[in-house]
Order: structure tokens, then sequence, then C-alpha cells
């Protein structure tokens, strides 16, 4: 009896034994079977594992667990009561592998409670996979966890399991790898949460380290394209800076020599170059960080660089990064060139609305041009240069255009292409809607849009659309879209602009320095204005919004020296039917030297001003231009106030006309990288002199600027062109002369040229026009002429010449920063006979711009001058400007 006990328990165990190997092959944990009697079972039969036995399911019981479904577990062990099970068998390891599977458990254990002749009773013992309460992210800032928690999907009462465990550790990981921390060290720690039971505390330890930079790239198997030129390619993947220009000059100078005396000269300027570039190398705008996503993406545009070439066959090999240390790596490419291509034949199919002799000369692809696969997609479907064949026919309502480039043949270097066309039917607006206007009224949108339902569907009209709805300031650019809907059923398509309101208003609140006083400023603009809703309380948040119309009230003061009040209002659609816009100002201001009203020693400075101004779009020569016409009327009160050449004390009238003719076609408000502008205006007075009678030599000064009569003419083109990369070349010109009626009326006191430094004046607001020259002092720039005895007088010419190179920081509406370089030339005269616009006073230097939308457009700029000015040797050699705005300071 003993020794069949002893066979029994042997039996048993090797049962046991082989269903804990078999769990074990698919599932990462441990798992026990013990399919034997429970304790207090009562059974009174065994099993008999040396002779395998069917068995009915009488019942299943689930053990152990805390949180989950009984109900649940038993439908997962894929085991129903009345199912036959053969012990031992397949049935209870299929069981526990159904388990397993779900990840739910980190013990499972199987036993029988009792056997009644073929029935048994099975009890799954299950101990659940502890859960997590919460969880901690050390090693790297705020912003950054948050990022993490963004990707790694942990979440209270999760179960953790190695799974879980290894697969945050890899999305932390790859996370700051593609950030360019290629060493990221990511730790798990866990911990038993003694609040909760069956519950862990998880803290993640990040060592980001320090990025990685690439010290060398290279390049192998290129013959027909420079290294430099093919790094030059790769936008993102950068070598890391290096000066060492004598680093082994010895070998280089052997080298140089040793192929003089072989007579290879062409491989001289090569040795030179590759000398240069592997020991004189700088990185200013680009770092050298390896960012994997961006290689990636480089590697294509390093192939693209070779189809460009009509490389067509061109490809990467392999390419490997080698890690040097833990700050270091190189990169290693291998390229195969493959043949040089060439168009051959080029053949039009299926067009008959424009001719193919039309279409071949818009593509302007000649037989045996270098096969570029990227000109030809450009002169098919969008070219920034120019005309492309998608844009002449969708301009014409072709909105289901399609052309397809097929190579029909590819002999030895050439390769001949069909260009299948189908033209399709002619699609007519049917629906213009707005979407993401929450503060800006509908027609508002809809006067700039250019696309009207019924007109045939345009291309060019709904990028010009974008382009002014971009120019109110009441959008994000960026995040500007146009959505059209196609309806081929009808013929017709839907369009949906989606804008994206970004704040207009502004506010100034600042302090200045000004005639060594302190002053301050308070100025609002309200670039949406609504008059139509000032008696709508419901409209006041804070102010009636929606219209488009502006509002700007500004006063400044220094107390008892200096006050300045100015109201200007503008709608832009007077009517609403057309684009003319209405402008209407005032503005006072008086400038004292502190001493009281009846003081015979005060001296004081009044102006009243008044103006109404008409802007009209015109449609000749295109729609770009633009008409502004007003009239305006300022009275000066001067008393003992030496600012104006001959005129120190009494009142003058300046009533004036004034005209503009300009065209704009900037693509943006505040950052252009296209487009041009040019303005041409006159500023003209009654010639009083010709039709008074008075004699203006026996005039006294008083008498004769009474009535301040000339004629000012002014014009300035800029010009915005995107060079390379991100980088955008600003140029710019102007011109300003003042010129008199008649010669013994002399040159007008007012409306002078005064040029040097920011354009800021601190305060004073004499019908002067302040321009900027940076480098110099403040209105310190003059030329022969002009200065008078105590005072600057102004000038009545000036010339101004400006180049920029701007580089965006960030393009973010809300907080736009751009970098420029710039170098200037300007300079003012106080006669014609003087005036050479080559004789000019030069500087350069570096500066910042930050556009916030509370406050506009804020500068800093650095500027160092070349030329000494005439009676200015104090003058510093560089100065530091500040300035608001973006055309104030400006010719």
């Amino acid at each position: 009896m003993a020794k069949r006990a002893n066979n029994t328990q042997l039996n048993k165990a090797l049962f046991t034994l082989v269903v804990l190997i078999v769990s074990c092959a698919f599932s990462p944990a441990i798992a026990q079977l013990q399919l034997q009697s429970n304790r207090g079972s009562g059974s009174s039969s065994s099993i008999n594992y040396s002779a395998p036995k069917e068995y009915i399911i009488s019942d299943i019981t689930i053990s152990g667990t805390q949180s989950l479904d009984k109900n649940a577990i038993i439908l997962l062990t894929g085991l129903t009561i009345g199912d036959r099970v053969t012990i031992p068998g397949d049935e209870i390891s299929s069981a526990i592998r159904n388990l397993w599977q779900q990840g739910l458990f980190s013990d499972i254990q199987v036993s029988y409670k009792k056997i009644e002749g073929e029935r048994i009773s099975l009890d799954f013992y299950v101990q659940e996979q502890p859960r997590m309460s919460r969880f901690r992210i050390e090693g790297v800032k705020k912003s950054e966890a948050d990022d993490i928690r963004e990707k790694i999907n942990l979440y209270k009462e999760k179960i953790l399991t190695n799974s879980v465990v290894a697969n945050t550790k890899r999305k932390i990981r790859n996370h700051f790898v593609d950030k360019g921390y290629l060493n990221t060290q990511v730790e798990v720690v866990q911990k038993q949460d003694t609040l909760f039971d069956n519950h862990i505390f998880v803290i993640i330890k990040v060592d980001k380290k320090k990025k990685v930079k690439i010290n060398r790239i290279f390049i192998n198997g290129n013959e027909a394209i420079s290294d430099a030129k093919l790094k030059r390619a790769m936008k993102e993947t950068h070598e890391k800076s290096v000066f060492k220009p004598f680093y082994k000059m010895d070998d280089f100078i052997k080298s140089l020599a040793k192929e003089t005396w072989k007579g290879n000269t062409d491989t001289l300027s090569t040795l030179s170059l590759n000398y240069f570039q592997n020991r004189v190398r700088f990185r200013i705008f680009k770092n050298a960080k390896f960012l994997r996503s961006k290689y990636k993406e480089d590697k294509k545009k390093l192939i693209s660089a070779y189809r460009e070439m009509g490389y067509r066959d061109a490809e990467i090999v392999t390419d490997s990064v080698e890690k040097i240390n833990d700050k270091l790596v190189n990169i290693h490419i291998k390229v195969e060139e493959g043949d040089r291509y060439y168009f051959r034949n080029i053949k039009w199919i299926g067009n008959s609305k424009y001719s193919t002799a039309r279409l071949s000369r818009i593509l302007g692809i000649e037989r045996g041009d270098v096969y570029d696969p990227t000109i030809l997609e450009r002169r098919l479907f969008m070219n920034q240069a120019g005309l492309d064949v998608s844009s002449l026919y969708m301009d014409n309502g072709y909105l289901f255009f399609q052309v397809e480039p097929v190579e029909t043949r590819v002999e030895n270097d050439s390769i001949d292409l069909e260009l299948r066309v189908y033209e399709g039917k002619q699609a007519r607006i049917d629906e213009v809607t707005i979407s993401g206007n929450t503060k800006t009224h509908d027609h508002v949108v809809r006067r700039q849009i250019r696309t009207k339902p019924g007109d045939l569907f345009s291309r060019s009209d709904i990028m010009r659309t974008q382009r002014e709805l971009s120019m109110l300031g009441y959008f994000d650019q960026q995040q500007m879209n146009v959505v059209p809907t196609p309806n081929p059923q009808d013929g017709t398509v839907d369009i949906e602009y989606q804008v994206v309101e970004k704040p207009s208003d502004q506010i100034e609140l600042s302090g200045g320095w000004g005639g060594n006083f302190i002053v301050g400023t308070l100025g609002l603009r309200f670039s949406n204005f609504s008059t139509s809703n000032l008696f709508n309380k419901e409209a006041w948040r804070p102010l009636p919004s929606g219209d488009g119309q502006s509002l700007s009230i500004r006063a400044q003061t220094n107390g008892t020296f200096y006050q300045s009040y100015n109201i200007s209002f503008t709608e832009p659609w007077l009517g609403g039917k057309r684009p003319n816009a209405l402008t209407v100002s005032t503005y006072y201001s008086i400038q004292t030297n502190g001493e009281k009203r009846d003081s015979d020693n005060r001296r004081a400075l009044n102006i009243f001003g008044a103006s109404i101004g008409l802007g009209k779009r015109l449609r000749w020569p295109d729609d770009n231009f633009q008409l502004q016409q007003e009239i305006a009327y300022q009275n000066y009160d001067v008393n003992q106030w030496r600012t104006f050449e001959n005129f120190s004390d009494g009142h003058a009238n300046n009533i004036f006309y004034k005209i503009s003719l300009s065209r704009s076609s900037m693509d943006d408000l505040y950052f252009p990288t296209s487009g041009s502008q040019t303005t041409i205006s006159a500023q003209l007075t009654p010639p009083y002199s010709w039709f008074n009678g008075k004699d203006y030599t026996t005039l006294s000064t008083k008498e004769r600027f009474k009535f301040v009569e000339y004629h000012k003419w002014k014009f300035t083109s800029k010009w915005y062109s995107k060079i390379f990369d991100k980088f955008v070349l600003y140029t710019k010109v102007g011109f300003g002369g003042l010129f008199r009626y008649t010669p013994e009326v002399g040159n007008a006191p007012f409306e002078r040229f005064y040029l040097g430094g920011s354009g800021l004046t601190g305060f004073n607001l004499d019908a002067r026009e302040i321009i900027a020259l940076r480098g110099y002092g403040d209105q310190t720039v003059t030329n022969s002429g002009i200065r008078g005895n105590e005072e600057n007088v102004g000038g009545i010419l000036i010339n101004k010449y400006t180049t920029e190179l701007r580089y965006p920081f960030s393009t973010n509406p809300q907080a736009m920063i751009y970098g420029l370089t710039f170098f200037e030339m300007g300079n003012s005269w106080g006669n014609l006979y003087d005036w050479n616009p080559f004789d000019v006073y030069r500087s350069a230097g570096v500066g910042v711009r930050v556009y916030l939308p509370m406050f506009g457009l804020l500068g800093l700029d650095w500027g160092y001058r070349f030329d000494e000015v005439p009676g200015r040797s104090g003058m510093e050699r560089s100065q530091v400007h500040f300035t608001i705005g973006t055309n104030l300071g400006q010719l």
C-alpha cells in the first residue's frame, strides 16, 4: 500500500511538472498547476495520472481575486460546465494559457474540489498583478514630463506588467533620442503603496545625459556631386563647428607640391577645398545635434539633390552612425549615383482647351535638358516663380484637371515622357462658408473673399483671398486653411475658409526719455472696432468689436513741459460695398520751457491739427494698387520757440492736400517673405504767392509764413525675397524733398526731415518727419546748410538706403521673434544745390524684433557708424536703439 501511495504521489508530481513546463512556454511568469484535491474538500476519489481519464466539469469556481469579476475570469478560461476534459490533457493547459495572455495575473493554480464518478469540480486560484496607484517622473523639466505623460499612457489602476514597464522605458528613451539625447537612460522603480492593498507607487527616473553632436559626415561613392553640396542638401544634419586652420598643414603643403609636380593642377582646388572643409567650419544659425528623425528626412533630401541633377537612379546603399564617445558621433553614408539622364521627347495627350504649343511654353523644358523631376513637378503643379500648367487650368474653372507624367521610354541616357491630361469640366462655386471667426463678423471676412457663388473656380483667387485675410491682422496666418469640397455630380465646388482669431488690439503704456525729461505714454489701439454695436450692451467685451474698424487714442505727457493728445478713427469699407477707407483724426500738443503763461520768459509751442482722408483700391493696372487722398489743417502757435528755421514767433496755418499712390504685394503684415511695396506721394499747399499779390521780399517772417506754402514729394520702395532656408532679404530705398513755389517766399520752416537714430523722438510732434539711421545719434545726420545757430532745423532733401537679412526664430503669432543684420546709408541736405544721392553716411549692425499682439512690434538694434558727421565729434561710434512699430522712423 505504501509503495502504491508513493507511485501515486510520483505520478502527480510528474504531471504537475509537465503542465508547468507547458505553461511557462506560453507566459513570461511561472504558474503553478496543482490539480489535486483541495484541503477539506471531502473528495472520495483521486486522479490516476498514469491513466488519463475523461471527466465532465460539474462546477468551476474562482478564488484569490480581489477586484476582477469571477464570471468574466471563467469566460476567459474557455471552459464551461458540462465540457468534457481529459486529465491529464490539453484542456487545462489551454485554460491556463488563456488566462496568462490577459496579463492580469502573477500566479495561477488549478485544483479540483471533488470528484464524483465522471464529474469533477475545478477551482482556479489567481493572484492579480499589482495595480498602479500613481506615478512620478524625475530628472526632467515639468514641460518635458508633460510631454512624456502623453506618450506613455499610464493611468491610475493600470496593471503594470513586465511588458508595460519595457514599453514605457522604450517610449521615453525614443522620445529623447529623437531630440538628440542618444544616451538617455530610464529606470522604473516600483514601490509598494502602503495606502492601498495590492497597489504600487511608480517612480520613473530619467537621465537624458547630454545631447550628441555630429563630429563628421563621411560620404563615399559620390563623384558627380561634391561632399560640400551634398552636406548642404541635408538641411538639419550638420557637422559641428571646428576651427583648426593650421592642423597638419605640413601634410597639406606636401600634397599640393606633389600634385603640382605631377602636373595634376585640376586636383589642387579639390585638395584645398577638402582641407578647409575639414578644419574650418562655423555653425551660427544651425546646430550640429544629431536628431534621428531629421537625419531620416535629410537622407531623402540628399537623394533629391541627385535627382535634380538628373541622377534618377541614385540611392543610398548603406549608412551608419558611429559612436565616438558620449558626446560625438560620425555618420557614414555610401551612395551609388547611377547614370545621368536627359529629357528627350515630351508628348501631350488629352489636351483640348489649350494647345500643345502653349502648354509646352509654360512647361519650359526643352529636349536635351537635364532630367529633373523636381522642375517637372513644379512646372506642372506649383511654380512659385510664375505660371504652371495646373494654375492655367484651375484659374479657368477646371477644378477636376489632372495631368500625369509617364515615362514611356528610357534609352541609354534619354527619357521620353507622355503628359496625360484629363481636363474635366469647368466647376462653378456653389457655397462659400467661413468658420473660426469668433470675434470678427462674417461680413468683414466676406468682403475680402474673391471667390463668389456662381463664379468659375479659380485657384489664384483663393490664394489672393488668403493673402487679403492675413493682411487684416485679425487671424493667425499659420493656422489659416481653405477646404474646397468638389461635387462632381453637378460640377460645382463648395469652399470653406477656416480662420483662427488672434489678438489684434494693442496697448501702449510706457515711459521714455526725451528732451532731458521722462515722458509717460498711454495709448490704446482697437483694430477691430465696431461702431454699429456701441449701444448694444452685450457687445461690450470690453469694447464692441468685429466690424473691422480702427480706433486709436493716445496721450503723452511729462507734466508741466509737454502734453500731447490724438485720436483717429478708420472705416475701411465706407458704405460697405467697396474697400474705400475713410480716416478722420485730430490732435493737440503743447510744449513749454516750464514757465507760467504770464511770464515774459515763457517759451511755448502749441499745435492743433485735424485731417480727413479717403483710401481707394484701384483696379488698374491691377488691384494691388491703392490711392490715398487726404485734406488736413494744422495751426501753429509759436512763442519764442527756436525749432524752426527763421520762424520763432507767430501763428502759422498749414492747409494741405496729400495724395499717394501705392502698390503692395506683401504676403504678410508682420514678417513678409515675398512681395514688394512701392509708394509715391505728393503733399501740396495752395500756392498763395501766385495769386495774393503780396511782395514777399518786404514781408516779415511772421507775415510770410502766416499761411505756409510748399510742395513735398516722397518715394519709397521695398522688396522682400526668400533667398535660402528661412532667410529673408529686405531692401529699401527712399527719397524725400520739400520744395517751394516761389524763391522769394523761401523754404517752409515746417515739414522738414530729421535723420539719425532709432526714429523715436521722445515727444516732438512739430510737423517734422523723423527718419531712423541706426548707428548714429537721434536727428544728428545733417549736411551743409541745415544747422542754424541754436537748433537743428531739419533738411529739405533726404535719401536713405537699407538692406536687412532677416531670420525668424519663432513665427508664433502670440510672440513672433526674428533676428536681423543690417547695412544702412543716408543723408539729408538743407538746399537743392548740395544734394548728392551718393554722398551718404554708412552704418551696420544687428538687431532683434519681437511682435506681441498687445504691444505691437518691438525692436532692439545695435548699430556701428563708419563715418564722422561734421559738428558731432563727441558722438559714440556705436549706438543701441529701441524701436516701436513697423513704420515709425522709416522713409
